[in-house]
């Protein structure tokens, strides 16, 4: 019973190893995103993400069917709505200048690539408002990207993918993403 038990936990283990060894960056930028902090400083977007994992743990045997990126990202993103009070300062990051709850949007909508109706359930809000504060995000980072006189560089790909799963080929980078949602947004006739 013993030798079991144990076998199953050191197959867990190794499982979960595995999946943080592939997944563990794509989240940690997705957390420092979220954060608002510095590329080099990541003190918090740790801390968040390592609560995401935590969790993500504790489910393991039990995620059988799911994605367990998935499950990790709406995890790290119901705790960052639920703490995102504690990260409304400015800390220097790319997205530093937004709300907290516009970085949530702009992170699940371009970063993480997902759909829009998808976002506004997780966040309980009416994809209407999801779009609305989409665009106010993408906006004001257009506008800062425009008083530095940078831009930021236009990905291949045009727009950003409506399905729930990630964007395939890489990721993007919030600035990319941001050009590219603007542009699909403003053809769109999307207001804030």
């Amino acid at each position: 019973m013993r030798e079991r038990r144990a076998a199953r936990d050191g197959r867990r283990a190794r499982e979960f190893e595995a999946f943080v060894a592939g997944a563990g960056g794509r989240l940690l930028h997705a957390a420092t995103l979220l954060t608002g902090e510095p590329t080099g400083d990541t003190e918090a977007a740790e801390r968040l993400l390592t609560a995401a994992l935590a969790r993500t743990y504790a489910r393991w045997d039990r995620l059988r069917g799911e994605d367990p990126y998935d499950h990790t990202r709406r995890t790290l993103a119901a705790l960052f709505a639920h703490r995102g009070h504690r990260y409304r300062r400015p800390r220097g990051g790319t997205l530093a200048r937004l709300t907290p709850q516009e970085r949530l949007v702009l992170v699940l909508r371009l970063y993480e690539g997902v759909a829009e109706e998808q976002t506004a359930a997780a966040l309980g809000l009416p994809v209407e408002r999801v779009r609305a504060i989409c665009t106010r995000a993408v906006t004001a980072m257009r506008s800062a990207a425009a008083r530095r006189g940078t831009t930021g560089t236009r990905p291949s790909a045009g727009t950003p993918p409506s399905s729930g799963t990630p964007p395939s080929g890489g990721s993007r980078s919030a600035t990319e993403a941001t050009g590219a949602e603007a542009e699909a947004g403003a053809g769109a006739g999307a207001g804030p």
